[in-house]
């Protein structure tokens, strides 16, 4: 399993798709990686050799921004919208959708699991209150 940037890429597959295991790599720029360093598709991610790995590496710390840096820079983005209290900042505070969903009845991956709101009350407990 070679390791790039700290990622460990698995090895059973093909590179194009081993690289997309960085964080900010996606199709296009994996094939767009492996075009400049002229490595076959269909090579898979053990048998990189070292000048293959050493010309990603230089690829991804000189021309792109992946990992730890594009985390720092989208966080920053997130605090700034937050610290000039526009509308994408308050529903990024308040783990809402921000991009124009509904949320009625759906975002369940935003807001968490249904919490239900109200008493539900037993026939004992409707006594006990009418009293």
């Amino acid at each position: 399993m070679p390791r790039i940037i700290g990622v460990e890429l698995p090895g059973k597959k093909r590179i194009e798709f081993a690289l997309r295991y960085i964080y900010g790599i996606g199709p296009s720029k994996a094939l767009e990686i492996i075009k400049k360093v002229k490595i076959p598709r269909e090579l898979r991610a053990d048998n990189l050799t070292d000048e293959h790995i050493a010309a990603i590496t230089h690829i991804l710390q000189n021309e792109m921004d992946v990992e730890g840096d594009l985390r720092r820079m989208v966080s920053a983005d997130i605090r700034r919208l937050q610290a000039i209290g526009c509308y994408r900042g308050s529903r990024h505070r308040r783990n809402l959708p921000c991009r124009g969903q509904r949320t009625k009845t759906n975002a369940r991956t935003r807001k968490g699991r249904r919490q239900t709101v109200g008493a539900i009350r037993d026939k004992t407990q409707r006594k006990l209150a009418a009293t």
